[in-house]
């Protein structure tokens, strides 16, 4: 049967102490320090009574002048409407106070004398806002000791106004002397508190308010000097949780995140031992219901304290009176009654000592051993199928778990390993700060061309160009919470040559949140990028492609719709001269034949404008577009395809807002639609031959659409997919690069089949101007007064 360990030490040296305690211990320490502890409480009661008594006597001062002030100026002693004689009362009466703060009236018609302590350029500062004229007044005043004016200026830009502040409206509303919560004033960041009274007048009504600021940091200076055993302290809580007075005056005061100033509650406070012995009592709302002083103790790091919480002061001043106390500040009078049986302890001590130092050498010694053949174990000097020494049943199963987990370990160390040595994209592990390598495998050497001893000598910013070096680390250093993932970096191999990197960065954290190293995975994208322009560019030469061989097929129509307005020129011409030939002349007729001339001179130049415009290549760039000239010059061009298939085009489009898109890209979607609509109706018999273009509003869109009357697509026709198509020589790609421009424009296109037959393809742009400057819905703005093109053939 293995011995424990624990049995051992519990049995030996708590056995030991134990019979030593009870030979020093228990005598008459215990009633003694039961009498100590009683009178230990008593003087904390005592100390919270003299210490609201202090609190009483410093501010009832404030109370009476503050009252005297409201009533000489209320029963016009003096006159409240002169600044003058007004500053002069609450300059004598701050001299007199010196726990004043500062002393002001407010009144009605937002007039405003202040009369304070400051620091410079003279011991007080006035400010006097008065209205002259309809005119708002602030000036400010310094003055010495003697009253004599030491600095006068104006502050124009001063909009303060008492009828606005909490001690005003407190005031006015109860007609009678109230006190503010404290608060940390603005000026001298002290603690302070407002007493306010108010001015009445003959009819009952508030004339102003006459109001006190004092400071009650002294309060906490008096608390300072008190006494309290060794190292005691007394606090003074506010019912709404704040300590407003402490011996450590910096304690009371927090920041806030707009930078003013406020009180630490009691559940915040940096007194621990005041904070536990206090915060739950405040935090219950237990607080409100003490009527007389309650004692209690606490445990607060291994030492025992002892509390009073005294009652509220009054209903005015809802402040509470904590002390507390360490025990063993009162039971040191007992400490000599001790000496003696200190003595004996030690007697014994030394006794039990001897014993002891043999027993823990017996005890000790397994353990030394295997703590021996831990750290060798740890450090692998040690095989650990070596055969372990004797020892007790706890430490064998403590080595079995650590030999598990040592081999644990560098399973994971040997995993974790080969994870990154044969991972095909780049790794590395980098310092989190100075981005200084710490391990790379073969595939990070391969993508920058340094080698693995190279590297350990660079940091991971060394491979960048100067410009992304800068951008992701100003001062050199990374900062380890901001490290971006970034797609495409440009990265500098050995060689010198630019490379296109894709990288990702994670931080490794400790169990105490401080960063021990970076991982980093890099992807070489450079020719993945190159082959993407490549396709970008492809892309676009097919568009222009499909756009140069529609306009091939549209060339024999193209030159019979020339001739027309030409053949119309030349006849035109001929008739003028023989009217001038003749005599008289009419000049009417000759005005309507020249007129005639010019508009299908005109017209001829809009077709070859829009041919121009619609073969030229474009160079991919949105703009804003107005649908209504671009479909007037699309029905142009197919109009001679239209006239020799006897298709009749009408297009309505009326007034619309500007599209954001490619103009050509737009201008090869409709012909390509249109195109398609007269071959479906040219190879069908029917006796409507109608193709319509319209377009309409549609919330922050325009929806564009194409209808005819011909035979309508196949119900198991996918329109737009690649290589579908009706006609025998098509190619099956019109509709599905249709598709990809509107949707490479911020649309969508769809077909709908008409309930008569026929087809009707639609496609939406995004509008140009801001969604929400028209009403919703379609047709939102009313068609342009212009005549719609129709021609039939």
């Amino acid at each position: 049967m293995k011995t424990s360990l624990g049995a051992l030490l519990a049995l030996g040296l708590a056995g030991l102490q134990f019979i030593a305690v009870l030979i020093v211990v228990f005598s008459s320490y215990v009633s003694s320090e039961r009498a100590l502890l009683d009178h230990a409480r008593d003087l904390l009661r005592d100390v919270g009574n003299n210490t609201i008594e202090h609190s009483k006597s410093f501010l009832m001062p404030a109370h009476g002048a503050a009252v005297l002030a409201a009533r000489l100026a209320q029963n016009d002693v003096v006159a409240s409407d002169d600044p003058a004689l007004l500053e002069q009362l609450l300059f004598q009466q701050l001299q007199i106070a010196t726990q004043f703060s500062g002393l002001y009236y407010g009144a009605r018609d937002g007039s405003f004398v202040y009369v304070m302590r400051a620091k410079g350029p003279a011991p007080f500062r006035t400010k006097i806002i008065t209205f002259r004229d309809g005119q708002r007044h602030t000036e400010l005043i310094w003055r010495d000791d003697s009253y004599n004016v030491v600095l006068r200026e104006s502050d124009p830009s001063d909009l303060y106004d008492p009828r606005t502040r909490p001690w005003y409206i407190r005031a006015s509303a109860e007609r009678a002397t109230i006190w503010t919560d404290p608060y940390i004033f603005f000026s001298s960041q002290q603690p302070g508190i407002t007493l306010a009274a108010p001015v009445l007048d003959a009819w009952g009504g508030v004339r102003g308010v006459m109001g006190v600021d004092i400071e009650i940091s002294n309060i906490s200076e008096f608390l300072s000097h008190l006494k309290i055993g060794e190292t005691g302290k007394a606090l003074i809580i506010h019912d709404n949780g704040d300590v407003i007075a402490h011996p450590t005056p910096s304690l009371i005061k927090t920041e806030n995140d707009d930078g003013t100033l406020r009180f630490v509650k009691i559940g915040e406070f940096g007194d621990p031992i005041a904070r536990a012995a206090f915060g739950p009592l405040f935090a219950s709302g237990k607080v409100a219901a003490i009527t007389k002083p309650v004692m209690g103790s606490l445990t607060y790091d291994k030492r025992t304290y002892v509390a009073v919480v005294m009652p509220k002061i009054n209903d005015q001043l809802p402040w509470t009176i904590a002390v507390y106390a360490p025990e063993d500040d009162f039971t040191n009078v007992i400490r000599q009654n001790r000496t003696t049986n200190i003595w004996i302890a030690a007697a014994v001590a030394a006794i039990t000592a001897l014993i002891g130092l043999g027993l823990a050498d017996y005890i000790h010694r397994p353990v030394r051993d295997f703590a021996a053949r831990s750290a060798q174990l740890s450090q692998g000097a040690l095989d650990p199928a070596e055969p372990a020494p004797k020892t007790y049943k706890e430490l064998e199963k403590a080595n079995s778990a650590l030999l598990q987990q040592i081999s644990d370990r560098r399973k994971t160390e040997w995993e974790y390993g080969q994870t990154v040595d044969k991972s095909v994209r780049g790794m590395t592990q980098i310092e989190p700060v100075t981005c200084r390598f710490l391990r790379v495998n073969a595939r990070f050497c391969a993508i920058t061309g340094y080698s693995a001893q190279e590297l350990s000598t660079m940091r991971f910013l060394d491979l960048l160009p100067p410009a992304e070096r800068a951008a992701l680390a100003p001062d050199g250093h990374t900062r380890q919470e901001e490290f971006p993932e970034i797609e495409d970096l440009p990265c500098i191999r050995k060689d010198g040559v630019t490379i296109r990197v894709r990288l990702n960065m994670i931080v490794v954290r400790g169990q105490d949140g401080v960063p021990e190293h970076g991982v980093i995975t890099m992807d070489d994208v450079t020719q993945a990028r190159a082959q993407q322009m490549q396709i970008d560019r492809l892309n676009r030469d097919l568009s222009h492609l499909a756009r140069g061989n529609t306009m091939g097929q549209m060339a024999s129509g193209l030159a019979h719709e020339l001739n027309q307005p030409l053949t119309a020129i030349a006849q035109n011409a001929d008739t003028a001269r023989m009217i001038l030939d003749a005599t008289p002349v009419d000049t009417a007729e000759l005005q309507q034949i020249l007129d005639e001339i010019e508009s299908q001179s005109l017209r001829a130049g809009d077709i070859i404008r829009a041919l121009r415009s619609f073969i030229r290549k474009d160079d991919a760039g949105r703009s804003a577009l107005d649908l209504g000239p671009l479909a007037e010059q699309t029905c142009r061009l197919i109009q001679a395809e239209a006239s020799e298939a006897r298709v009749t085009v009408r297009q309505t489009i009326g007034r619309l807002p500007p599209v954001h898109a490619n103009r050509v890209h737009v201008a090869q979607v409709l012909v390509n639609l249109m195109r398609n609509a007269i071959e479906a109706i040219a190879a069908a018999p029917g006796a409507e031959r109608r193709i319509t273009l319209s377009a309409r509003r549609m919330g922050p869109t325009v929806e564009v659409s194409v209808s005819d009357t011909g035979p309508g697509v196949p119900a198991n026709l996918d329109l737009f997919a690649q290589f579908e198509t009706t006609k025998h020589d098509g190619m099956g790609l019109g509709l599905s690069i249709c598709r990809s421009i509107v949707e490479a424009n911020g649309g969508r296109l769809w077909h709908e089949a008409l309930p008569g037959g026929g087809a009707r393809f639609s496609f939406t742009l995004p509008v140009a101007e801001p969604a929400g400057s028209g009403p919703e819905g379609a047709e939102a703005i009313p068609p342009r007064p212009a005549p719609s093109t129709e021609d039939v053939a």
